[in-house]
């Protein structure tokens, strides 16, 4: 798989967006990543790999506690493939979740 085809996967996920999201503010404790989701700390843990392969995140451990932080320049070549085809200027990833799942299943009835 391509480094952008890993981007993406990894982006495909709504709850590793909102792990994104929330590591724009600051380095977080993967603690305190897990806190406001309604999953165990395993589960956590296994998106927080998932964006650290894609190398969206970055995890170091200080002392006993491991944290967690956003790799700005991760999205750069993400960034320049989208903005080649011009229409694309700022991307809701969400509505293009929903985009792709119309297309690739079809209307519901």
């Amino acid at each position: 798989m391509s480094d952008l085809d890993t981007i993406f996967a990894a982006l495909s996920d709504p709850t590793r967006r909102a792990i994104l999201s929330m590591l724009l503010e600051d380095d977080m404790a993967v603690t305190d990543v897990a806190e406001p989701f309604e999953m165990s700390l395993a589960a956590v843990s296994k998106h927080l790999t998932i964006l650290t392969k894609a190398g969206l995140i970055s995890q170091e451990k200080r002392g006993r506690v491991k944290w967690c932080k956003l790799e700005p320049d991760a999205l750069r070549d993400t960034s320049i493939w989208m903005q080649s085809f011009g229409q694309f200027e700022a991307v809701n990833l969400d509505a293009f979740e929903r985009f792709l799942e119309t297309e690739l299943t079809g209307p519901k009835a």
